[in-house]
C-alpha cells in the first residue's frame, strides 16, 4: 500500500473514532490509554441482505438457562479462574479505545440492539427508573437504566443506559454468558444510543457508582471477546485493587 493511501486509512479512522467520542453525552475530554495503546474504531460486518448476525458472541444463539437465585458474592476476584466471555451486544456496533476521565467504553449501537451477559455470574444491582436530571447530574443517575454483575471469576461487570432491562433481571438472580439483559438506549446523561461497558472490582457492591463505572480499560478484552476469544480481566482488575484498594468517593469527574 501507498504511503499516500496509509496516510488516508489512519485520517479515516481517527476522524470515525473523535465521532464516536463525540456522540455520547458528557464525553468532553477523551481520557488517553496506556502507552502504546493506538485507538481505533472497531465494528461488526457490513450489513447484508439476510439478518444480522451476532457479532463475537459464540453462545448467542444458544438457549439461556432459566434463571436462579445465587448466594451471595463474594468481594476479591479469584486470580486464573477460567472465564467464559462474549462481546455484550448483539448486531452491528462501534466502540472506540478511548473514554471521557476515567476508563470505560462506550459501544455505539442502534437503539433497541440487545445486551446480554458478558460473562456467567450474579445480579448484583439493578436501576430500572431514569433518575437523571441535567440540571443536578448527580453522578449515581448518570447512568439511567444498568445493570452490574458480580462474574464468576470475581470481577464486577457494569452496563448502562438501556432503553429497557429484562423482567426476570433482579438482584440475587443467576445469569450465564450470552444471556439477554435487555435493550441499548440512550437513558440517563446520553445523547446517542449506546452501552457504556465498564469492569471494577466488586468493593462494596452496591452503592459506589464511582468504582462500578469503570476502573479499567475495557476495550482489549473487548477485542477478544468479538472475536471470540476468553481475554480476562482479573488479573488486572487483581492488580488494580492491590494498588488503589476500593475508593469510598469519587477521584475524578463527580
Amino acid at each position: 500500500m501507498s504511503s499516500t493511501r496509509r496516510r488516508a486509512t489512519t485520517s479515516t479512522i481517527a476522524a470515525a473514532v473523535i465521532v464516536a467520542v463525540f456522540a455520547i453525552a458528557g464525553c468532553g475530554t477523551a481520557t488517553t490509554p496506556p502507552a502504546g495503546a493506538e485507538p481505533s474504531l472497531l465494528s461488526a460486518p457490513p450489513a447484508s441482505t439476510s439478518s444480522p448476525t451476532p457479532v463475537g458472541t459464540p453462545n448467542a444463539n444458544r438457549a439461556a438457562p432459566a434463571p436462579s437465585r445465587s448466594s451471595a458474592p463474594s468481594r476479591s476476584p479469584a486470580a486464573g479462574t477460567p472465564g467464559v466471555f462474549v462481546f455484550p451486544v448483539i448486531g452491528h456496533y462501534s466502540y472506540g479505545h478511548v473514554h471521557h476521565d476515567y476508563p470505560a467504553t462506550d459501544i455505539l449501537a442502534p437503539c433497541g440492539s440487545q445486551v446480554v451477559a458478558a460473562t456467567s455470574g450474579v445480579i448484583l444491582e439493578v436501576s430500572r427508573v431514569d433518575k437523571w436530571k441535567r440540571s443536578v447530574d448527580a453522578g449515581p443517575t448518570r447512568g439511567g437504566l444498568s445493570v452490574s454483575i458480580r462474574g464468576d471469576d470475581g470481577v464486577r461487570y457494569y452496563g448502562s443506559h438501556f432503553e429497557a432491562i429484562n423482567t426476570n433481571i433482579r438482584p440475587g438472580v443467576r445469569v450465564h454468558a450470552g444471556q439477554p439483559l435487555g435493550k441499548v438506549g440512550e437513558t440517563g446523561d446520553a445523547s446517542a444510543c449506546h452501552l457504556h461497558f465498564g469492569l471494577s472490582p466488586i468493593c462494596a457492591g452496591t452503592g459506589d457508582w464511582w468504582n462500578q463505572r469503570g476502573v479499567i480499560w475495557p476495550w482489549r478484552y473487548l477485542d477478544s471477546w468479538r472475536k471470540g476469544g476468553d481475554k480476562s480481566p482479573v488479573a488486572e482488575i487483581t492488580a488494580w485493587q492491590h494498588q488503589h484498594g476500593c475508593p469510598t468517593k469519587p477521584t475524578v469527574d463527580p
